[in-house]
């Protein structure tokens, strides 16, 4: 954790950014795909990477599929992009300089290696049973800090991003472009790691030019702390000295893919935990299940807020790590930051005993060969209670095995 401040508190940090935001909007490219493609043939092996920037998405990677329907919803790459772009906000405003209907989608899409792919099908490979996708390490982390088992200061700028969102939709502010990131500070007790109160919020949104003069944006800054920051930071955690960014470089008319190129997986801490837990290095979005990148950082959110959930930590961090073509995990790591209360030692036993690591157990337990994946693809991959990795069925059982 960080150094403690003279006041026996410490301050953490995390960011978001909005459906708009240029790197989201490949991710949910990705993602569209990616379903469309599971639709049709829950088999489907895909790995799409998407760049967007001025007029133009680019969509590539490698794909392999076993039917009809799913070869159409390939040549139908282009309208899923536009639909998806569509759904963010970007249309009817040249001034934006992205637009739904007026941008070129280039499609460059092969199949997958069957290098790769015999150690992903079982019995395919060196190893009787399904492997993994390819090597590396995952982390899954869950705390008592919210509801959701999640850390407060991502919990709290994903939900700014939710409100901004909101907030545009509606016309709740008028003149609110796709574009947005939020951050959010929060002061903890260093004795008890406990959120005291939310000490710093920035909130930077795009916005069309009748926001552009410096009164109008004195005006806008009193628009987004009524209508997306009170709304979202609790009345408990929001004192006097509160600290509060609105668009602090002043006015943020040129955003989205116009103002930055998007490329999806580039917002993997955002995706996660905020920087709280720890990061493996793969990203999510474009990948299908079989892609333990993605498969078992799901697993590891979902064991790792059973065992909160479960009473045996008020923190728990899982690491996992496999070997490509290889069903079992290389190793399975506990780190309960002090809080555990049974040893951590057992913790890992009971984890291996009562969760199948293996890539065919992670996708049969979570029923990850589903179109779920574009909803995932903005305001964070965890805490969303929909998603089946944040259940927490496995709770009662493990408290139980611990007495």
């Amino acid at each position: 954790m960080p150094s403690k401040r003279d006041n026996g508190t410490f301050l953490f940090t995390s960011e978001s950014v909005s459906m708009g935001h240029p790197d989201k909007v490949s991710d949910q490219v990705s993602d569209a795909v990616l379903d469309s493609l599971l639709a049709v043939d829950p088999q489907a092996r895909v790995a799409c990477e998407t760049l967007c920037t001025t007029g133009l998405v680019v969509i590539a990677g490698e794909v392999t599929v076993h039917n009809a329907k799913a070869v159409q919803a390939l040549d139908s790459v282009e309208e899923t992009a536009r639909k998806v772009i569509r759904e963010i906000g970007y249309t009817g405003d040249p001034e934006m300089k992205f637009d739904a209907e007026s941008c070129a989608v280039v499609r460059t899409i092969h199949g997958q290696s069957p290098d790769i792919s015999q150690g992903v099908s079982s019995g395919a490979g060196l190893h009787k049973d399904q492997g993994a996708g390819d090597q590396g390490m995952m982390f899954g982390f869950a705390c008592r800090e919210t509801p959701q088992l999640m850390p407060l200061p991502i919990h709290l700028a994903h939900r700014l991003m939710d409100q901004q969102v909101k907030a545009r939709r509606k016309g709740l502010i008028k003149g609110l472009r796709p574009d947005a990131k939020s951050q959010v500070t929060v002061e903890y007790d260093a004795r008890t790691n406990r959120p005291q109160r939310v000490h710093t919020v920035v909130l930077s949104t795009q916005h069309d030019s009748t926001w552009s003069t410096a009164a109008a944006q004195k005006r806008l800054r009193d628009q987004v702390i009524r209508h997306v920051i009170k709304p979202v930071i609790p009345k408990r955690l929001m004192d006097k000295n509160i600290i509060i960014h609105v668009n602090p470089t002043g006015k943020f008319e040129v955003g989205g893919p116009h103002g930055d190129t998007g490329l999806t997986g580039r917002k993997i801490i955002v995706d996660t935990y905020g920087g709280r837990g720890a990061h493996g290095g793969g990203a999510f979005s474009g990948k299908d299940p079989t892609k333990v990148d993605r498969s078992a950082a799901y697993m590891a959110r979902y064991v790792a807020k059973n065992i909160v959930a479960a009473g045996l930590a008020d923190a728990c961090e899982l690491q996992l790590s496999y070997a490509i073509g290889v069903a079992e995990p290389t190793s399975v790591y506990v780190d309960c930051e002090g809080t555990a209360k049974i040893p951590e030692e057992r913790i890992s036993e009971l984890i291996q005993e009562k969760f199948d690591l293996t890539p065919a157990g992670i996708l049969k337990k979570l029923n990850l060969r589903r179109p779920i994946y574009r909803q995932t693809a903005y305001h964070g991959h965890f805490g969303k209670s929909q998603s089946s990795w944040e259940s927490t069925d496995r709770a009662a059982a493990l408290a139980r095995a611990a007495r």
